[in-house]
């Protein structure tokens, strides 16, 4: 049983006291004993194979726990002393190592669990707020103070020296070797990482890894990994909790991890955005803020690290013209995606330079601005506008798009070959379905020196180019063989 390794190994309380570097130490700590382990396997994963999770019902002589009070403990004492009777002061017992001797009924009819300090050999018990020790002992309540140390004797025997890769992006520091004084820290996500030290945290998040990036920089983070006596829920390690379960934090580096064979393909691509969409900056844990980027950017894909239990991988993108790197999350299954499918890969980029290169500096403003103009071609036109709501063949052999608009229509007409050679933004009547059948009244706003738009900065502009705003006022009900469209 793993509980019956973890007695075996007998280690100090001191020894699982561990800070990340740079904190004074204010005297010399007892050595660690250390001996062989063996862990049962249940699952398939690192966490169910090494980690079982034990409710009080199935706690055993021998388990181990250590004592680290909260706030709400140094008020609300937890143990009594079994030879007295008398509460004894959580401060008091901080740090002490108590081994569980079996559960008891005490003279006054109240269930107890009974413990004895490792340090002393001196005995104590919790009594239970209520009821007997079978209704008690399926909850997630547990015993309040005491850290299972269990985890963290495994999670040392399996760890320690091993690589991780970062989960998450928020992490700490220690800042004083006597207190759990600690600093909050940016550092990048899906990072490869070391584990240095591994030891106690708290109640609630018991294992303290301590990691270090390939600059030496070490972090840590408390988490729960079989959440044995943690006190809470399973479903309480959500939002900002999040990050304190083993995988929101850290993840195993497997062949998974790394990169699957079904994403290799993709590693070192050239790709465009074929949207504006959001990505999170990353650079050295110091810039990681979320940043709209703009549509036609190039990037190289640098990394990608499939997401643990969904269909979601994380690419690391650098952007070819000025080396900044950023992150995204993407699916390339476009099964659940709703809505924009905004993370679905193949909606949101496009391969290759050509596209880019071909794409006049121009063109790239007018798709950035979300115009069309006469030469664009249809991709161009589909990043600038999107898809169109309804395409059309026309007499003559050319063809046109049509978008439906909140009070017009825009129709744009291609040549054989593929490009704009026209556009059109007549009125919309709201109960008609077809731009042919209404009344071929243009906007005026969309008009100015013969180029769309709706802005009220280019409307502005209009008062200063009337000479060619009125060149152009007659062609408002046709083709513009010159200008460009929103």
């Amino acid at each position: 049983m793993a509980f019956a390794a973890s007695t075996a190994m007998a280690q100090s309380a001191d020894s699982y006291i561990v800070k990340t570097k740079g904190v004074k130490k204010t005297e010399a700590k007892a050595n660690v004993k250390k001996d062989a382990q063996t862990d049962e396997q249940t699952g398939t994963d690192f966490v169910s194979q090494n980690f079982r999770y034990y409710s009080l019902c199935d706690w055993q002589d021998g388990m181990r726990f250590m004592v680290i009070p909260e706030k709400y403990d140094l008020v609300v004492n937890t143990f009594r002393d079994a030879g007295t009777g008398k509460e004894v002061s959580s401060g008091k017992l901080r740090h002490k190592i108590m081994v569980y001797n079996n559960h008891s009924v005490g003279e006054n009819g109240r269930a107890r669990m009974n413990f004895t300090c490792e340090e002393d050999n001196k005995r104590y018990y919790f009594e239970l707020p209520n009821g007997e020790f079978e209704d008690y002992c399926f909850s997630k309540k547990g015993v309040p103070t005491l850290a299972y140390l269990g985890d963290v004797d495994i999670a040392r025997e399996k760890l320690m020296g091993q690589s991780l890769i970062t989960r998450g992006t928020d992490y700490c520091v220690d800042t004083d070797y006597d207190t759990d004084a600690y600093d909050n820290v940016k550092v990048e996500k899906n990072m490869e990482v070391k584990v240095v030290a591994v030891g106690v945290g708290t109640r609630s998040f018991p294992v303290k890894i301590i990691v270090a990036d390939k600059r030496g920089n070490e972090f840590f983070q408390d988490v729960a990994i079989s959440k044995t006596n943690s006190g809470m829920r399973d479903d309480e390690f959500d939002l900002d909790n999040a990050k304190h379960a083993f995988y929101g934090s850290f993840d195993v580096i497997t062949a998974q991890t790394k990169v699957s064979t079904d994403y290799a393909q993709y590693m070192g691509k050239t790709i465009y955005s074929k949207y504006a969409t959001s990505m999170t900056t990353k650079g050295g844990g110091k810039d990681n803020r979320v940043v709209k980027v703009p549509k036609l950017t190039e990037f190289r894909i640098d990394g990608m690290a499939p997401i643990r239990n969904s269909d979601y991988v994380t690419l690391t993108l650098t952007e070819t013209e000025t080396g900044r790197i950023y992150s995204k999350d993407v699916t390339f299954t476009n099964d659940n995606v709703t809505g924009e499918n905004e993370d679905y890969f193949g909606n949101l980029f496009g391969f290759g330079e050509g596209k880019m290169r071909n794409t006049s500096a121009a063109t790239r403003t007018m798709i950035r601005e979300g115009r069309v103009g006469v030469g664009m071609t249809e991709e161009e036109v589909e990043m600038a506008v999107g898809e169109p709501d309804r395409k059309e063949d026309l007499p003559n052999g050319r063809y046109q798009w049509i978008y439906k608009r909140t009070k017009s229509w825009l129709v744009i007409e291609f040549s054989k070959s593929g490009k704009v050679v026209g556009y059109k933004t007549p009125r919309r009547n709201e109960s008609s379905s077809n731009p042919s059948t209404e009344k071929q009244k243009t906007e005026e706003e969309h008009f100015i020196g013969g180029a769309a738009t709706t802005t009220r900065a280019a409307a502005m502009r209009a008062a200063e180019t009337r000479a060619s705003s009125a060149r152009t006022a007659s062609q408002r009900s046709s083709y513009s063989t010159t200008g460009s469209g929103r």
